[in-house]
C-alpha cells in the first residue's frame, strides 16, 4: 500500500507530436528514454537501443527526451539545446547520434564543429543558443522526467512503465517482446 508521500513511478508526460520519435508512429511498443548526451551509460544504452530499433523495426518506436544532469555533466545541457536547434531544422536524430558518438567533444568549439559537419548553419544555431530559444524545451523534458520519477540516466519507460532491468541488448529485446501484444 502506498503512503501519500510515495509516488508510483510511471510516465506522466504522454508522447506528443512535439517529441523526437524514431520508428513507426503506430508501433505497439513505445520506449521513452530520458537521457544525457554526456553520460557514458546513456551512450551505451544508445548503441543498444539502436540495435533494438533495427531488430524490432515494426514493433518499437523510440522517443528521446532530455535529462541533462548538469552537476555531473557540465556540457550536457548545452548539447541538449544544440540538439533542439538541429531539431528545428529537421536534423535532431543525426545530431543526437553525433553527440553520443563524440561524448568527449561536447565543449562549445567541438559542438560547433559537429553542427558544421552535419551541414547545419553554425551562426544561426549559435545565435539561437545564445538567445536561449530552446532552453524551455529542454527544461520541459527534464521536468517531465522528474514528474515521472526519473532519478538517474538513462531512464527508460516501456509503454509507460519504468524499465527496471539492464540496458544490454538481450534485456532490452526481452522487455520489448514482453510488452508487445501477441
Amino acid at each position: 500500500m502506498a503512503t501519500p508521500l510515495q509516488v508510483e513511478a510511471r510516465l506522466r508526460a504522454p508522447v506528443t507530436a512535439q517529441d523526437h520519435v524514431r520508428g513507426p508512429q503506430d508501433a505497439p511498443v513505445t520506449l521513452v528514454e530520458y537521457g544525457d548526451f554526456q553520460c557514458r551509460f546513456c551512450a551505451e544504452a544508445h548503441r543498444n537501443l539502436t540495435d533494438v530499433l533495427d531488430q524490432r523495426a515494426e514493433t518499437v518506436r523510440l522517443v528521446f527526451r532530455h535529462f541533462p544532469v548538469v552537476n555531473v555533466h557540465p556540457y550536457a545541457e548545452q548539447a541538449a539545446v544544440v540538439a533542439e536547434a538541429a531539431a528545428r531544422r529537421g536534423r535532431f536524430w543525426p545530431l543526437h547520434d553525433w553527440l553520443f558518438e563524440h561524448q568527449d567533444q561536447l565543449d562549445a568549439v567541438h559542438l560547433s564543429l559537429g553542427v558544421e559537419q552535419l551541414g547545419l548553419p553554425v551562426g544561426e544555431v549559435d545565435d539561437e543558443v545564445s538567445r536561449e530559444l530552446h532552453d524551455d524545451r529542454v527544461r520541459r523534458d527534464f521536468v517531465g522526467g522528474i514528474r515521472s520519477g526519473v532519478r538517474a540516466v538513462p531512464a527508460l519507460f516501456v509503454n509507460g512503465t519504468p524499465h527496471e532491468g539492464d540496458y544490454d541488448l538481450p534485456t532490452l529485446l526481452s522487455a520489448v517482446d514482453h510488452a508487445a501484444p501477441t
